[in-house]
């Protein structure tokens, strides 16, 4: 995966469990809104309904308080028959520093929307499940709702009542996917994993040791001595799962795939007879330098297993584990070869095909997502959004599998667009916004989506197609957070287009301050996105949030540089083994351009930014010729020669890269980016940084934080390092995060304003 993923639309976040009693987290949550003496509430405005409370805030400013206030709309899925929406809304306490998960559920207009669940354990993933008894008109088909609470799976009625418990195993459900009868379900469960990591002597109970053979031995911010399978069961008479069977017996293989893959991996046939499914396998050393999955089809009834992306008798080319395989024989082989991610699968409803998303080549992990469309009558695959130069992030088929929905992201905004099964694609919207999960709404033609942008946090949306040539008509269903956003000043975003250093344009936003004041001269900030391909679309962080930076007075200068989707390949492909060239002028042009502008006060200028972005701040402190007061870099890779054996996924070093830094037939490219890194121009550092980092961050790890601040401090450069022991490349736990706001503005506040 990428450095700062965009996977899951902004910011993917693993919820910290809460296990006190729901109404006295929803007090919690209140009485630290009102110690913050940022938010104030009164005793009768404290409802029952959580997320719909009346909090007034003291001040029309957003606060890190604020932020953490909001709900955070997670799982949505639409009723069969197109009636009614289930969703889970995530809550937080910063006192308690934790969280909670509900269940809503809503007619399909937005009408009558109700939490469903108030019990102690959190209660998320919602999925319908139908039965039919009679037939012909007779017929008559009741819903449940299935979910998951305290690691175990349930179901429940749609209005929440007539509770029952469906699984009881000893080590608990992770996720589950119901076939379209529903008369079997797929359990998705960790198994112990010792091909790496060996497992200690049983007379050693206490040894925290890891003895460990081979590479991939920890991945984004575990160890990895577990992994998880898919496991069959099937639904009694009782409604009840029967012992579940492991599809993936006996192979040392995880499904769904790290770090953040979930039950979109898998998918079943219409009939319920065959599972479609993610994998990569590939163990140790093959594991960490190749991107190789494929899609494969079990049947359920022989047990059979088919690779769907590659012949029978398939053997990958010998690679050079050192070098990028950019140039190797595994990326240029004959034939319709798919040797990059194959993921997440969907059966047409007829059955007659199953499409994915593709990346062509191994071991490019920010490749273009193509959707693969699978015919089974001939086995031949059709890429169907060729046409369309950008990366498809989540689909959905129509109901009449004619055509597909996806979305893109396109001009930095991720917009809703159609395919037919020929690879004609147009555009169903076009908003200054990030569109997210998608799916049909029944019968009725229409789409259920979730929609964000830089100034309002995930809603759900029915978006209803029009005749050819007209954009869909999109309507708002949930109102989520407008009881705090209402009383907000935020901030003004604009497009601006640029002149880069060689002659292209380059889209940037500019985020005014909140209130606004276009007489006056403000301190401004450029940001530095991560990836390095991850797009600076209208995305909404409860980090690295727009708004907030605008309430504390700053205009927010946001390029979408070399190396980000949205503008064509050549765009975005032009980062790869130019790290320090071609993007950092883009970042200056930005900055530069900025400062024309009246109120921009080009002697008050800060560089902000995470991951690849930090990377671009410890480069930039040594190449800005004193445009900037003060940077702030978080989780930034600062050495390279480290960085190349220190981060688990060796596949994006190699790439990125070229060659490993010990190689003495390094291309030109290598040896550009191995004397371009930043720890190497220190001597040149001349401007005060923060430097943030988390220790089980295994993508990029702590000690590049820890070199940044100790050369810093050793140069005598003013520096402070904000060190994270529990959080990996993100910042998840609430007081967490509220100190990394307070840090960041601290600074920002010391040194540029």
């Amino acid at each position: 995966m990428t450095f700062f993923s965009h996977k899951l639309y902004g910011e993917a976040i693993r919820y910290v469990e809460l296990t006190f009693n729901y109404y006295i987290m929803i007090k919690q949550l209140l009485t630290t809104a009102v110690m913050s003496a940022t938010l104030s509430i009164t005793p009768a405005e404290a409802k029952v309904n959580i997320g719909k409370n009346q909090i007034s805030l003291k001040s029309d400013l957003m606060t890190p308080e604020a932020l953490w206030a909001m709900g955070r709309i997670g799982s949505v899925k639409a009723s069969p028959d197109g009636k009614q929406v289930a969703y889970t809304v995530s809550y937080y306490s910063v006192k308690e520093n934790a969280s909670h998960t509900v269940i809503y559920m809503m007619n399909a207009d937005g009408t009558n929307n109700r939490m469903l669940t108030t019990s102690a354990d959190s209660e998320m993933e919602p999925a319908w499940i139908s039965k039919t008894t009679g037939a012909g008109k007779k017929a008559v088909t009741t819903y449940r709702l299935a979910f998951l609470t305290g690691g175990q799976l349930w179901s429940m009625l749609p209005d929440g009542t007539d509770r029952k418990q469906l699984t009881n195993e000893k080590d608990g459900v992770e996720g589950f996917l119901f076939s379209p009868d529903c008369k079997k379900v797929i359990l998705i469960k960790s198994m112990p994993f010792h091909e790496v990591i060996q497992k200690n002597p049983s007379d050693l109970p206490l040894a925290t040791g890891r003895k460990i053979t081979d590479l991939m031995y920890r991945h984004w911010d575990h160890y990895v001595e577990s992994i998880q399978h898919p496991f069959l069961a099937d639904i009694d008479e009782n409604g009840l799962c029967t012992t579940p069977k492991d599809i993936l017996d006996g192979e040392p293989y995880e499904c769904p795939g790290e770090p953040f893959g979930g039950t979109e991996q898998l998918a079943w046939s219409p009939d319920s007879k065959k599972v479609a499914y993610t994998c990569r396998k590939k163990v140790g050393r093959e594991y960490a330098v190749s991107t190789d999955s494929d899609i494969y089809l079990y049947d359920t009834e022989s047990g059979n297993t088919t690779n769907l992306c590659k012949p029978d008798g398939y053997k990958a080319p010998a690679i050079d584990y050192t070098k990028t395989l950019a140039t190797q024989q595994v990326n240029h082989q004959d034939g319709d070869m798919s040797v990059g991610y194959d993921i997440n699968p969907q059966f047409s409803p007829d059955g007659k095909h199953v499409a994915w998303l593709s990346m062509k080549q191994d071991g490019y992990e920010s490749d273009r997502n193509r959707l693969c469309v699978y015919s089974f009558a001939d086995g031949k695959k059709n890429y169907v959004t060729d046409s369309f130069d950008s990366a498809v992030e989540t689909f959905c088929w129509t109901r009449d599998s004619h055509n597909i929905y996806f979305i893109g992201v396109w001009h930095a905004c991720l917009n809703i667009y159609r395919t037919d099964l020929t690879g004609k694609v147009e555009k169903a919207t076009d908003e200054i916004a990030d569109y997210g999960s998608l799916q049909m709404l029944g019968n009725t033609g229409n789409l259920i989506a979730t929609r964000h942008s830089m100034s309002a946090p995930d809603d759900i949306y029915l978006v209803a197609p029009q005749k050819k040539g007209k954009l869909a008509v999109s309507t708002r269903l949930t109102k989520e957070n407008d009881h705090i956003l209402s009383q907000l000043s935020l901030g003004k975003i604009e497009k601006r287009w640029v002149k880069t250093t060689d002659g292209k344009e380059e889209l940037v936003w500019i985020i005014l301050p909140s209130n606004f004041d276009p007489n006056k001269k403000y301190p401004t900030l450029l940001f530095c996105q991560g990836g390095p391909q991850s797009p600076v679309s209208q995305f909404w962080s409860y980090r690295w949030n727009m708004q907030i930076m605008a309430a504390n007075g700053y205009v927010v200068v946001a390029p979408n540089r070399r190396g980000l989707p949205g503008f064509g390949s050549d765009w975005c492909e032009k980062i790869s083994g130019d790290w320090t060239g071609q993007c950092m002028n883009d970042y200056l042009s930005a900055i530069d351009d900025a400062c024309t502008l009246p109120y921009v006060d080009k002697d008050r200028l800060g560089c902000v930014g995470a991951s690849f972005g930090g990377f671009s701040v410890y480069y930039l402190a040594s190449h800005h010729n004193k445009r900037f007061k003060a940077f702030i870099s978080h989780d930034g890779a600062f050495n390279l020669e480290s960085m190349y054996t220190d981060t688990e996924e060796c596949w994006f070093s190699n790439w990125e890269y070229d060659d490993a830094y010990w190689n003495k037939d390094q291309t030109e490219r290598a040896k550009k980016t191995y004397e371009n890194s930043p720890h190497k121009f220190v001597d040149k550092w001349d401007t005060p940084i923060l430097c943030i980092h988390g220790e089980k961050d295994y993508r990029i790890n702590a000690n590049q934080g820890f070199g940044a601040f100790n050369a810093a401090r050793m140069r005598g450069i003013p520096a402070e390092l904000l060190i994270y022991p529990d959080e990996n490349h993100w910042v998840l736990k609430p007081q967490n995060g509220v100190l990394w706001q307070r840090t960041f503005f601290e600074w920002l506040d010391r040194w540029v304003k």
